[in-house]
């Protein structure tokens, strides 16, 4: 705003809108437009919005037309003498250059204000770029971390796959092996259940109960990591007897005859 502008701006600290039509003029040399004007200055004792000094003189507050009709500006200074008209003027023109001033102070406020505002939000901007920074770096050097705790799980999780395949295989081989030894275990049961006689035989000459040999259950021998060793022997051992053991005739009649009565 300067000099040359034709407009003033409402001093109300909510409106500063420009004037047109009726404005409220105060002794405090401030300006108001007529809406707040009217709902300032009706109450008793009037106090002025902008500075609040108070108002109360008859000609404290006036409102006054802005755009005044020709012969009103023809008749308002007519007949005063040209030193109450230079007053007049002088005191107008002084009223014009402090709301001048007082925008220009405003206007300086406000920019002071943006300023600082900027600065600060500036300030806390770089602030929360630095924290994301951070907070990014960090971010990245978990992400690292895990990257590399992955992999090293994925390797070990490699290894136990390979350890439990060659685990199944020799669980397989053993089944096989386990299977096929029960098989011929049962074969030679059922052989020597068939070919064993009762324990406790008679001898066909005497009479004499007579004890059976024991026999000697099957060695089962190591099995190799091929599996082609044997499984079982059935060897006797040096000097076993045979199943069934007969006294010969010459034996028989060697011993005396005992009758038992």
């Amino acid at each position: 705003m300067s000099l040359c502008d034709d407009t003033l701006l409402c001093n109300f600290p909510k409106c500063r809108i420009k004037l047109n039509g009726f404005a409220w003029v105060t002794a405090c040399s401030h300006v108001f437009c007529d809406q707040h004007g009217s709902g300032e200055f009706t109450r008793s004792p009037a106090i002025c919005p902008a500075c609040s000094s108070a108002l109360s003189g008859k000609l404290d507050i006036v409102r006054t037309e802005l755009s005044p009709s020709e012969d009103y500006k023809a008749m308002v200074l007519a007949g005063l003498r040209p030193d109450i008209v230079l007053d007049i003027s002088s005191r107008a023109l002084a009223f014009w250059s402090y709301q001048v001033h007082q925008e220009h102070m405003y206007q300086e406020y406000s920019l002071s204000q943006a300023e600082g505002q900027l600065k600060q939000m500036e300030k806390v901007l770089t602030q929360q770029n630095q924290s994301r920074e951070l907070e990014l770096t960090a971010m990245r050097g978990e992400i690292s971390s895990l990257k590399k705790v992955m992999e090293d799980y994925k390797r070990k999780y490699s290894e136990m796959s390979e350890r439990l395949m060659e685990r199944n295989r020799q669980y397989q081989k053993l089944q096989g092996l386990y299977d096929s030894l029960r098989l011929r275990n049962m074969v030679v049961g059922v052989g020597e259940r068939d070919t064993l006689p009762q324990a406790g035989h008679h001898n066909v000459n005497t009479g004499a109960a007579q004890p059976s040999t024991p026999q000697r259950s099957p060695q089962f021998l190591s099995v190799g990591h091929d599996g082609d060793s044997r499984f079982f022997s059935c060897l006797e051992a040096d000097g076993a007897k045979t199943f069934f053991q007969f006294s010969s005739p010459a034996r028989e009649r060697g011993r005396p005859f005992i009758r038992k009565y």
